[in-house]
């Protein structure tokens, strides 16, 4: 790193965050930053704290942005941008209010990260408030970041009729995000026809997108509409759309590792397996009951419980289980939202294991300890 400027230096930190569950990797760059004297720097210290907060560790991100106060709009957005990610909406709207009070003038970047903390912790009335606020106080036009925030915070909420008002309501043609946004919501909460609007407006937009055709057949499923979820994937088949694949990595010993479901390709698979055994097992005896509801495929009972048993994120635990000490925290960075059976195992797995594991998902990050998880079963 000799002889690389502040700006380089932020891009090397950036890059660990982009891959999640680089912490080792980052942490290694921090130390390297301090000695060179770099981390002062405004650039440094808010890719730091991104890369921590992206990385599950707000903690770390916290202690960067705490150690030199700095009145940097960029470095504070950092910051509350963490906190949105990691579900923290009170803590974000505590530095919301408390940037305004050293002088900081938010700017539109920082709106987007506030809303999406009021999103991820259910702050319906608070986002509504800050939404006009932006408006009104601050003369900052709306974007289509912001208004796709406003109709995620309604529809999570379960306001599905809410957030198709607020989107007729708005003064520009809403894009295939907002739609995504609100069929999103609506396979959460298992409305079928909205959702089948909604994704109608998407495909009309994005025809090739795959979300769209996944989401929609995923809510066909949820509703036992078998044949409907049969003639989607035969439309995706038809126009050649490929379903992207869901994966959990995993960083252990500075080397990165891929899962799929039912993965097999792994050199420790004997063990991996193994140890899922004997934590189903632990898990049955604490309680857990698998929810096949979460299986999205017309088979048997049987079969859907051992589905669920090897997602990926599950083998992905696993394996951390079996390579690293005990105590270690795991950090898993999966590509798609954490089905619900899965947050449900992953909550009695960090007690038995007496472990905690993070995981970050299309969402956000989920902390599980002791049983419990810091999204507080709201995602």
């Amino acid at each position: 790193m000799r002889g690389h400027n502040s700006c380089e230096r932020g891009e090397a930190v950036g890059a660990c965050a982009s891959l999640g569950a680089a912490i080792e990797r980052g942490k290694q760059l921090h130390a390297s930053i301090i000695k060179t004297g770099f981390e002062s720097a405004f650039c440094v210290r808010s890719s730091l704290v991104t890369m921590y907060a992206k990385c599950g560790s707000i903690e770390d991100a916290k202690e960067v942005f705490d150690r030199k106060p700095a009145l940097d709009v960029v470095l504070w957005n950092a910051m509350i941008a963490g906190y949105a990610q990691h579900g923290y909406g009170e803590q974000a709207l505590q530095l919301f209010a408390q940037m305004q009070c050293v002088g900081l003038k938010p700017n539109c970047i920082t709106f987007v990260s506030v809303l999406s903390a009021c999103r991820h912790a259910g702050l319906m009335d608070e986002g509504y408030h800050l939404f006009n606020s932006m408006i009104s106080c601050y003369q900052i036009t709306p974007t289509m970041e912001h208004y796709n925030c406003m109709v995620d915070i309604i529809g999570r909420a379960g306001h599905l009729n809410e957030a198709m008002e607020f989107i007729n309501k708005m003064p520009v043609e809403a894009d295939a995000m907002i739609w995504r946004t609100l069929l999103g919501a609506c396979r959460v909460h298992g409305n079928l026809e909205l959702g089948k609007y909604a994704a109608q407006r998407i495909l009309e937009l994005e025809p090739e997108d795959s979300a769209a055709y996944v989401l929609l057949s995923n809510i066909y499923s949820a509703a036992g509409k078998w044949d409907d979820r049969d003639d989607v994937r035969k439309l995706m088949d038809g126009r050649n759309i490929k379903k992207e694949a869901g994966h959990s990595v995993i960083e252990v010993k500075s080397q990165v590792h891929k899962f799929i479901a039912s993965d097999k390709s792994h050199s420790q698979t004997a063990e991996i397996y193994s140890k899922l055994e004997e934590l189903n097992a632990q898990m049955k005896n604490a309680g857990y009951v698998p929810d096949t509801n979460f299986v999205l495929h017309d088979v048997d009972e049987e079969q859907k419980e051992y589905r669920l048993c090897y997602h990926s994120e599950r083998l992905a635990i696993a394996y951390g289980l079996i390579s690293t000490p005990p105590g270690t925290c795991i950090r898993i960075v999966k590509n798609l939202r954490i089905c619900g059976d899965c947050h449900t195992a992953t909550k009695f797995i960090s007690k038995i294991v007496q472990r905690e594991i993070v995981v970050r998902d299309t969402n956000r990050f989920h902390l599980f300890k002791d049983g419990l998880c810091s999204c507080g079963d709201y995602w």
